[in-house]
């Protein structure tokens, strides 16, 4: 069955947006070959993304590198959304409740991983149990103010553990 993976690029401080959702921090971040992202790109059937995520800033909007991965990934995206269009794109769903948007992205994945977009998203799916594994990377940056990587009420405790054989940030979530 696909893993739901929710990978993230943060800052030095813990924020993957600036104020306002502003991603322009990262693009002096992006580029660089990392052995780590490609793995996960190849592992990733569907990105799950929520719709602040799926509509909002992207560091490299207006480039051949727009989009997700740098404008790498191809493939099926789930949103998340209270608000669905009338009218989706092709290659993207609007859906209205997380179950149904993890099965249908994990469907669309087949027998590769679900990437998740969006620290709402990936908080929702930690809550409801179906998030499987962190990946995080860090660019050399403090924001000092922004989205943090997770937010959850009450500040409960999420104990992970080390991918065996993978960068020091990547975790699977223990359940």
């Amino acid at each position: 069955m696909a893993q739901v993976i929710y990978s993230a690029t943060a800052s030095l401080d813990g924020f993957i947006a600036g104020p306002d959702g502003d991603m322009s921090w990262l693009t002096e971040h992006l580029g660089e070959e990392n052995p780590t992202a490609e793995r996960l790109l190849a592992r990733t059937g569907a990105i799950l993304a929520g719709r602040v995520t799926y509509g909002g800033d992207d560091p490299n909007r207006g480039t051949d590198a727009e989009g997700a991965f740098g404008g790498q990934y191809d493939g099926p995206v789930v949103v998340l959304t209270h608000r669905p269009p009338d009218d989706a794109p092709d290659g993207i769903e609007f859906v209205t409740d997380l179950v149904t948007a993890v099965d249908r992205a994990r469907e669309l994945a087949g027998d590769r991983d679900v990437n998740v977009l969006g620290a709402d998203v990936a908080a929702q799916c930690l809550d409801a149990g179906l998030l499987d594994e962190v990946l995080i990377f860090f660019a050399p940056v403090m924001l000092g103010d922004g989205t943090p990587i997770f937010r959850r009420a009450g500040g409960q405790q999420v104990s992970l553990e080390r991918m065996p054989g993978e960068t020091e940030h990547w975790y699977r979530v223990v359940r």
